[in-house]
């Protein structure tokens, strides 16, 4: 009996064995699955968030050279840019190659900057807190914006390769809207919002 009894408990764990996974194949079956995810989790992340490097100095002293910012691509899913936005689009002479700067106009706007760089919206003249100097190496121009056209300049001014020189930005070019400095680890700040500056131009 004892025997008989011995003889069914090793049935018992033999049809487990046989019925359960192996080992490797388990580990290799959650690996996948762990890995999937994550791809999975990168895309969507990916989708509606982007890291983007300054390069060069026309963003300053918003943005340094070097400096990594996160780029929210979801907000204008939803919206459309406004003045005042710091974007991340890709530059209308080459579209491999992304540009950072700062939404000036939106469609429908007349926008003027003279010599000594003053800007004008639809009659306007702004004052702008956030640029490093007026300097303006372009010529005086008036540009007056399409549907769809963004016109963007450099904080700093007299070191920028922007819309003075190159022209607007087509909605279709943009990015998203730089949101955060996240490295240097010391430079770590949430980018302000400066659309007061714009709160007096009604369109």
């Amino acid at each position: 009996m004892a025997r008989e009894t011995v003889a069914r408990k090793h049935e018992d764990y033999a049809y487990e064995d046989e019925q359960g996974e192996n080992p490797g194949v388990r580990l290799l079956r959650e690996v996948l699955e762990v890995a999937v995810i994550t791809l999975l989790l990168f895309i969507c992340v990916r989708g509606v968030i982007q890291n983007y490097q300054v390069q060069g100095p026309s963003m300053m002293p918003t943005l340094y050279n070097h400096e990594y910012i996160l780029v929210d691509k979801a907000t204008y899913i939803l919206g459309s840019p406004q003045r005042g936005d710091v974007i991340v689009f890709k530059w209308p002479k080459d579209t491999n190659e992304d540009f950072v700067k700062r939404i000036i106009g939106v469609p429908g706007d007349t926008i003027h900057v003279d010599s000594n760089g003053q800007v004008t919206v639809d009659g306007t003249p702004i004052n702008e807190p956030y640029v490093n100097d007026l300097t303006n190496p372009y010529q005086p121009n008036t540009w007056i914006l399409a549907p769809n056209e963004y016109f963007v300049l450099g904080d700093n001014r007299g070191d920028s390769s922007d819309s003075r020189d190159w022209g607007p930005v087509p909605r279709g070019d943009i990015i998203g809207r730089a949101e955060l400095v996240y490295w240097p680890l010391d430079e770590v700040h949430i980018l302000s919002d400066w659309s007061s500056v714009f709160s007096t131009i009604h369109h």
